[in-house]
């Protein structure tokens, strides 16, 4: 018997949506609510490792995301030099088990739209542009209000996966905020030249990395991870030449690459930023998953795969114990925070080393993570 009968999540990203599957497969009633228009409106690729393709084929979804993704075993490394020499090519770890791809990349948003329909035909009932006012606690419930209906619920549970800025664990009083780590990324998403079979890493020249990923028979994502400045403020056409300019000190598939760039409306600009809850992710009987308990830079890639980890987790005790106990929330922590917390650590010492030119013992250190997130979470 599930230990609640009814849940609300708040976000419907990967954690959120992944959370709001299970638990409504399993019998729960399950509200999903998110603030944006359509959860699929922004975002441009994704690369997802084998501990994330696992929890997908958990959710029923491995399929849809196969045809949907582009999926490769190998990473390339290449010279920043006028050939962009490729000096070596890595066997990935199969971190999802032996039947399923190394990575995959796919489009960003038709993977939020296939979690979504799926969370719909188990029965999610999802409320886009809505997000809860209030949370008050009251023994085993927790009464919601909702912004600008004024509308009351009451659930056993809340499950915070509202992102990096998540309202949820500013309501609950948790400092606990994302800090700068010095890096920017320009992202872009477009054709997919046929040379691009895989991920190809370029370390150096004015960008830290340099790099890609295929995302479909016909498409792909690049980015060039450099020091953060404030590019915030450049208009579209300003941000395309930026990315093309610095694009220019990278060859080999980055030339063909670089033909595809025209369309200002496919470049956007981040900085990075991380932090982890150090410590239980719930307060009575809300709980914090995805990125709003942790983030971290994306130089491992693990980002999407640790937040589905959590949500596969933390539904996995809610079907099966049939209450809500200290003992279901120790569980939790057991199984997620060290776990989660390591990737955060090792994600950020890649770009230390990056940051400060120290070489760094890269393939050691990512062959020590693959390790760990190849046992099931």
């Amino acid at each position: 018997m599930p230990a609640v009968r009814n849940v609300l999540v708040v976000g419907g990203g990967a954690a959120g949506a992944a959370a709001a599957i299970l638990l409504a497969e399993g019998g729960v009633a399950v509200d999903l609510v998110d603030v944006k228009p359509d959860v699929a409106a922004i975002g441009s690729g994704i690369t997802l490792q084998g501990n994330a393709l696992r929890v997908l084929r958990e959710l029923g979804v491995w399929d849809k995301v196969k045809a949907e993704g582009y999926a490769f075993d190998t990473l390339g490394i290449r010279a920043p030099d006028p050939a962009g020499t490729l000096v070596a090519e890595l066997t990935d770890i199969r971190t999802g088990g032996p039947d399923l791809p190394a990575t995959l990349g796919m489009y960003r948003p038709a993977l939020a739209r296939i979690l979504i329909d799926r969370a719909t035909e188990a029965g999610v009932k999802i409320h886009f542009n809505r997000c809860p006012e209030s949370l008050e606690q009251d023994g085993d419930t927790v009464r919601v209000t909702f912004a600008e209906s004024g509308e009351e619920q009451r659930y056993d549970l809340v499950i915070g996966a509202d992102g990096i800025r998540s309202w949820t664990r500013r309501r609950l009083g948790i400092d606990c905020e994302p800090q700068p780590v010095g890096m920017g990324i320009w992202r872009t998403f477009t054709k997919r030249p046929a040379s691009v079979t895989r991920t190809d890493l370029i370390y150096g020249g004015p960008c830290y990395i340099a790099g890609y990923c295929p995302t479909g028979e016909d498409t792909l994502y690049a980015y060039l991870v450099e020091a953060v400045q404030d590019r915030f403020r450049l208009g579209p056409e300003e941000s395309l030449a930026t990315m093309r300019e610095l694009s220019l000190a990278y060859h080999g598939p980055w030339d063909e690459i670089r033909e595809q760039l025209t369309d200002p409306a496919r470049v956007n600009y981040t900085a990075f930023e991380s932090h982890v809850l150090d410590g239980p992710w719930h307060r009575g009987r809300v709980v914090l998953i995805g990125d709003a308990a942790h983030s971290c830079p994306p130089t491992l890639a693990q980002g999407a795969a640790q937040a589905l980890e959590d949500a596969s987790v933390l539904s996995q005790l809610l079907l099966t114990a049939g209450s809500v106990t200290d003992s279901l929330w120790s569980d939790f922590t057991g199984r997620r925070l060290h776990r989660a917390k390591t990737v955060v650590e090792a994600s950020l010492q890649l770009a230390a080393w990056q940051l400060a030119h120290e070489r760094g013992d890269v393939p050691g250190l990512m062959a020590r993570v693959s390790q760990l997130v190849a046992d099931p979470a």
